[in-house]
């Protein structure tokens, strides 16, 4: 599991909207020439970042939360992203290449539509409610009221 803590800045429904900064923690960890915490951070600024997740605990705004995801999931995600439409980008250029005896521009137009279908494969496969890419609450430390 990949964890985090954060806050709950809004409650939606059924679902809390929870409120990640990773800069601090950087510095100080041993692990932070390797991590991927780190580069996120540097990507994002230090700014925060918000996820949305079902509120299975009864968290409210102003709650410290530990979210967290399967690594399985988050690798299954990222290879359906990125992986899928590079793989079909790569046979769509093989395959218009081929068909059209040579020809590069054939060639261009299959790597856009298998990339383009990639996305759309990409996209399906991810909104399928089997799946469970969604991070969940682990668990709450209220807020002193």
């Amino acid at each position: 599991m990949i964890t985090e803590t954060g806050r709950v800045v809004a409650v939606s429904g059924d679902r809390v909207w929870v409120q990640t900064i990773r800069t601090s923690a950087c510095e100080s960890c041993t692990a932070r020439h390797g991590c991927g915490q780190r580069a996120l951070a540097g990507v994002s600024g230090g700014r925060a970042n918000q996820v949305l997740v079902t509120n299975s605990l009864g968290a409210r705004v102003g709650d410290e939360v530990t979210v967290a995801i399967d690594e399985s999931a988050l690798l299954g995600a990222s290879l359906l992203v990125y992986a899928l439409p590079l793989l079909l980008m790569v046979l769509g250029t093989v395959a218009g290449h081929q068909l059209s005896g040579g020809h590069d521009a054939a060639a261009m137009w299959g790597a856009a539509a298998g990339l383009f279908a990639g996305f759309f494969l990409a996209r399906r496969a991810g909104s399928n409610p089997a799946r469970d890419y969604e991070p969940r609450l682990l668990k709450v430390r209220q807020e002193l009221r």
